[in-house]
């Protein structure tokens, strides 16, 4: 059997790192040592994204760099995730550089090309081969902090969108494994759920369940809190936001992606909203769930957005305030309905847009950090800045990795302990202070 030293690169969102957890899991599970270091990998995993044109280049720019360890011990490259999955009919023939490669649903076909490469020095496509197991995880993320991918794939065909021609329709995971899964992750502060949309699991296998998972998770004793990621604005029910309301172990955060508020975008995007409901589903959530931060994303630059919709979206953002927020400048991606769509938007003027929605957040998140400057908030610590020469953290309105931090001062600190910080400052998107004795 192969006895190898693996690395990885793991590229996209955090749905692609747990599917990333899944290889090293099953390496692991193969008796062979996993490193942080690359240059000490006999194999590199570079676990690729897709979504944009963007994610593409970054994906394969890791595969080129990747390929320099050859010069040291690096023997084989295996490319797999979204990238070869979608395209791997002009990938293989022309990314020389890789050894193999596996789709998004090949983990037990790792091993077996691996060693068909190594046997027989040819490079070998094992696309869509694989049995679609999920083998155990090998958590890569902080002790304290771990995500459960819920379902994958996607049924709602947004005309922007590259997913369900990569992921397939929506799937799912069985509650029984996923409760399964979560009790097996040990003590966890933050158990982050994700999916391409959370909010629908159990309605492929014929009923909405998320709440019913949200209360089988919540009773496990290892979970302390449970935050939600990637919320359908149509399937924010009232039953789910009672749920969230009352129960203290989910965070009173919510992810809402609206992508744009103007009806006729909003239509040709393939959306089901209306710029009326969702300021009706925000005032809904603030009403009923108390200090609720909402993060949302939009995506500007959509074909035959005029300037009039732009300044409508800018005034949405301003009157709902959301405490955080992502912009995407819009990506023509082939293989999509919006790909055939007239009234492009040129490239510069997507990106201006882009920029005027941001320094719009950027007042509105600044001046709602503000008025935490004397108040004490409980942070979770994170670790050490060492730039900053500070610890950093994050309060219950920011998650990992895609809004702001917490950095602070103590004379000592835990990854994974909660503090009380006194704030003493903020700028845009960040908070400053320090660990009250």
């Amino acid at each position: 059997m192969l006895k190898k030293t693996f690395g990885m690169i793991s590229l996209g969102c955090d749905k692609n790192r747990v599917d990333g957890e899944r290889l090293l899991g099953e390496i692991v599970r193969h008796g062979c040592t996993v490193t942080d270091d690359l240059a000490k990998a006999q194999v590199l995993i570079v676990n690729t994204c897709a979504f944009l044109n963007s994610a593409r280049e970054e994906s394969l720019a890791a595969v080129f760099e990747g390929n320099r360890y050859r010069e040291g011990n690096l023997e084989k490259i295996v490319v797999t995730g979204c990238l070869p999955e979608k395209f791997i009919g002009e990938l293989f023939p022309a990314l020389s550089e890789a050894d193999v490669f596996l789709g998004v649903k090949d983990c037990s076909e790792l091993f077996p090309a691996l060693e068909k490469s190594y046997r027989e020095g040819q490079r070998v496509n094992a696309v869509g081969m694989g049995s679609g197991a999920r083998p155990e995880r090998y958590v890569s993320t902080m002790p304290h902090l771990k995500y459960l991918k819920i379902a994958d794939g996607c049924f709602n065909h947004c005309t922007y969108c590259l997913i369900p021609k990569i992921r397939g329709k929506y799937v799912s995971y069985p509650m029984e494994e996923l409760v399964s899964e979560a009790a097996s992750l040990g003590e966890t502060d933050e158990l982050v759920l994700v999916a391409q949309d959370t909010t629908r699991y159990g309605e492929d296998t014929g009923r909405n369940r998320f709440t019913e998972l949200l209360g089988r998770l919540s009773a496990l004793g290892n979970i302390r809190r449970i935050r939600l990621l990637y919320c359908y604005p149509e399937v924010v029910t009232d039953e789910l936001i009672a749920k969230i309301a009352e129960d203290e172990k989910i965070v009173k955060y919510l992810d809402i992606p609206l992508q744009h508020s103007e009806d006729r975008i909003l239509k040709l995007m393939g959306r089901k909203g209306t710029r009326k409901e969702y300021a009706e589903l925000i005032a809904k959530l603030r009403k009923n769930i108390h200090g609720v931060a909402l993060r949302t994303t939009f995506i500007t630059g959509f074909p035959t957005e005029t300037e009039e919709e732009h300044r409508a979206l800018l005034s949405f953002l301003e009157e709902e305030e959301f405490e955080n927020c992502g912009v995407f400048a819009y990506s023509r991606e082939e293989d999509t309905p919006a790909y055939k769509l007239k009234g492009q938007i040129p490239y510069q003027t997507k990106k201006r847009r882009q920029r005027e929605l941001y320094q719009k957040q950027a007042l509105i998140s600044a001046a709602k950090l503000k008025t935490y400057v004397g108040k004490t908030l409980s942070v979770i610590c994170d670790g050490i800045d060492y730039e900053k020469s500070c610890f950093v953290g994050r309060a219950y309105f920011q998650a990992y990795e895609i809004d702001g931090c917490v950095y602070f001062t103590a004379e000592k600190a835990e990854e994974g302990k909660r503090y009380d910080v006194l704030i003493t400052s903020a700028d845009t998107y960040d908070l400053y202070g320090k660990c009250e004795a």
